[in-house]
């Protein structure tokens, strides 16, 4: 009898311990978020992605009653931040800022980046996204697309197209444009975008196809010819689209997203996901995106997300495959 009573005392034990445990794991959603999160960037602070990041975290944190802090980790193409992030505790207090290279393009231009971008990562939603603009520089005799492509036939091998480096979107974009309109041009890699832009506005190298071009454009040191995406942008009505100017079907957008580590429960990425779409209603931070010529995103539920994201790493694979490109 005493055996049983042991067992009896045994059994129940275990259930109130196993109903304590379950609570405490549903406790840390229900009242989420209790801390403040941290969202990974895999790029140095202040370029283009840290800033789409703290517009965005800023917002975010109105909604969610937490900061949400930025935390650069930028090296190797964002494959350092990412493996940071893949390896994080996925318990919603930590989140990514995903990018064409983090979800996209490095899978395809690195043998071995470290982490998986679809199993180690769970979505949480798409902030925005930004065409390329094609530029040259604001002395240039190429008034358009035509002119550029035209004068590059008649002379091949003669003019060149800045990047920000061998599988940088800059030298994708460019590979991509030499083989639409089959012309012979040089590719001219930089260390970063930075000093590949500094060149075209001198006028020692004759092109880039870039995102951030809006700076540029406003020092009047270059001139926009077109830009990678479906339609025109508010930014630069002016600017044609590459299907106007004569070469059809060159998209190259580059989305911005929010992603988690993979195991973060659904709740909470749902959480994150209502929080994202307010902030996206904001007109501060819509006018702040149009400003820097980006499309802001309407907001789309996180399986949304993740078949767009998973579309696009197919897109990127082809990219970097008409471009050669490799990475160590």
């Amino acid at each position: 009898m005493f055996s049983k009573l042991r067992r009896y005392k045994e059994l129940v034990l275990a259930l109130s311990l196993g109903l304590s445990a379950a609570g405490a794991h549903a406790a840390p959603v229900d009242n989420y978020p209790a801390a403040p999160i941290n969202m990974i960037v895999g790029w140095a602070a202040g370029g283009p992605a840290d800033g789409v990041a703290r517009m965005v975290a800023a917002e975010m944190s109105k909604h969610l009653g937490q900061s949400i802090v930025v935390d650069n980790k930028a090296g190797a193409g964002g494959n350092i931040g990412s493996v940071a992030a893949a390896r994080a505790n996925p318990d919603g207090y930590t989140i990514m800022l995903s990018t064409v290279a983090s979800h996209g393009l490095n899978s395809a231009l690195y043998d071995n980046i470290g982490y998986d971008p679809i199993k180690d990562f769970a979505p949480v939603g798409l902030i925005n996204t930004s065409p390329s603009t094609m530029l040259v520089p604001a002395d240039s005799p190429f008034k358009s697309v035509k002119d550029y492509v035209d004068h590059a036939k008649a002379n091949p091998g003669k003019l060149t197209y800045a990047s920000g480096g061998v599988g940088s979107s800059q030298h994708l974009a460019g590979a991509s444009f030499k083989t639409r309109t089959g012309i012979d041009i040089l590719h001219v890699p930089f260390k970063s975008t930075a000093p590949a832009l500094t060149d075209v506005m001198a006028g020692r190298v004759d092109m880039i196809i870039t995102t951030g071009a809006m700076a540029p454009i406003a020092s009047g040191k270059v001139r926009p010819l077109a830009i990678t995406s479906k339609a025109r942008i508010d930014a630069l009505p002016e600017v044609p689209t590459f299907d106007e100017a004569g070469v059809p079907g060159f998209y190259m957008d580059s989305a911005y997203g929010l992603v988690a580590p993979a195991g973060t429960p659904r709740p909470i990425l749902i959480k994150l996901n209502e929080a994202l779409a307010k902030a996206l209603q904001s007109p501060e931070l819509r006018e702040k995106f149009i400003a820097a010529g980006s499309v802001p995103a309407e907001p789309i539920s996180i399986d949304a997300y993740w078949d767009m994201v998973q579309k696009g790493m197919g897109e990127a694979a082809e990219l970097v495959r008409i471009s050669g490109a490799k990475k160590e």
